[in-house]
């Protein structure tokens, strides 16, 4: 087996945010499910892991002490998804669509 060194891993950190968790570093720009904010407000996220270096922490009591902040760029919208329901030899067809709508947020720091 080998074994490579671990060059350049800076300050990340595993987000939740809507169900979802997003690996973030500072700079990073994401979507994650709509948020109510307008474009230049300030968010805070939950971190569930923080990766300084070759340390890792986890454990919820110094969690707690982590913050992520975000500032919100815009809302978006995602592909449309195409519903469509057909039942045989009955003539019953229903088309449906769904966009689902997302915030664009870009992290400025995790400290």
């Amino acid at each position: 087996m080998t074994i490579y060194p671990r060059v350049g891993l800076g300050v990340y950190a595993v987000v939740r945010s809507g169900g979802r968790q997003h690996k973030v570093a500072e700079g990073d720009v994401l979507e994650i499910d709509r948020v109510e904010a307008k474009a230049g407000d300030a968010l805070t996220l939950r971190p569930i892991l923080l990766v300084d270096g070759e340390t890792v922490t986890v454990a919820a009591d110094e969690l707690a002490k982590v913050t992520v902040t975000a500032e919100v760029l815009t809302e978006t919208k995602g592909p449309k998804i195409r519903i469509i329901k057909f039942k045989n030899k009955t003539g019953y067809r229903k088309r449906q669509g769904h966009r689902q709508r997302h915030t664009q947020v870009k992290i400025t720091g995790i400290k």
